[in-house]
């Protein structure tokens, strides 16, 4: 599906550092490492938002359909969620439908400014899938969620991913619950510049939090 030869990434210094693996169709990756690390980097970097990284640093991503989930929900203020659905493909009963998948039904006229930040990334997940993804990148789709509205978007997601088991999914999060609830794989951010320290299915349920906790204390800075 997708194989990553990243060779490094630098905002004047180092960010990311080689990154070479594969993914595919069915992985259900959860992304964790410390903030600033360059996950939302390297997430840019596959979805092919980064033009100073060679076409052929990843291969196959011109195959694919990509549905990205950003930290922000970049709705159209001015427009409506059925439009902006319309924008990226979908037809007004395929937006109706999408809407209607993500707990949206009858909210079509609204406008993102109208919903709550959950209801706004609901709309915006109903954006990615009206593209027919065969990969969804999400970043950090639970942050500044409520406990009760997290649970429902994880649920949600975990669902959609049910529904489609040939889509691949990456997700940054910060909490080793979400890959409980997500993930058939983990990927560990960590090191200077950055490097996959972890990269393997998900073992047994109830593991991931001991793995992390090892993994974020390991001492990954490179020597002076």
């Amino acid at each position: 599906m997708l194989e990553l030869r990243i060779a490094g990434r630098d905002f004047g210094q180092p960010v990311l550092g080689e990154v070479f693996t594969t993914i595919a169709p069915g992985d259900r990756i959860c992304l964790l490492g410390p903030s600033g690390i360059g996950k939302t980097t390297l997430l840019n970097v596959i979805a092919g938002l980064d033009r100073s990284i060679p076409d052929d640093a990843v291969i196959g991503r011109d195959r694919l359909r990509v549905g990205y989930l950003f930290q922000e929900h970049r709705l159209l203020p001015w427009r409506t969620l059925n439009a902006n659905l319309r924008l990226v493909g979908a037809t007004e009963q395929e937006a109706e439908n999408l809407l209607s998948q993500v707990g949206l039904s009858g909210y079509g006229h609204y406008l993102p400014d109208q919903l709550s930040l959950g209801m706004a990334r609901r709309a915006a997940l109903a954006r990615c899938l009206a593209v027919k993804p065969d990969l969804l990148l999400l970043d950090e789709p639970f942050a500044s969620l409520d406990p009760v509205m997290a649970g429902g978007l994880k649920k949600l997601i975990a669902g959609i991913l049910d529904a489609h088991p040939e889509m691949a999914m990456i997700c940054v999060t910060h909490d080793g619950g979400d890959a409980e609830i997500l993930a058939n794989r983990l990927w560990y951010l960590d090191g200077k510049p950055a490097r996959l320290q972890w990269d393997d299915a998900v073992g047994e349920a109830g593991l991931i939090d001991g793995l992390l906790g090892r993994l974020r204390n390991l001492d990954l800075a490179c020597p002076p």
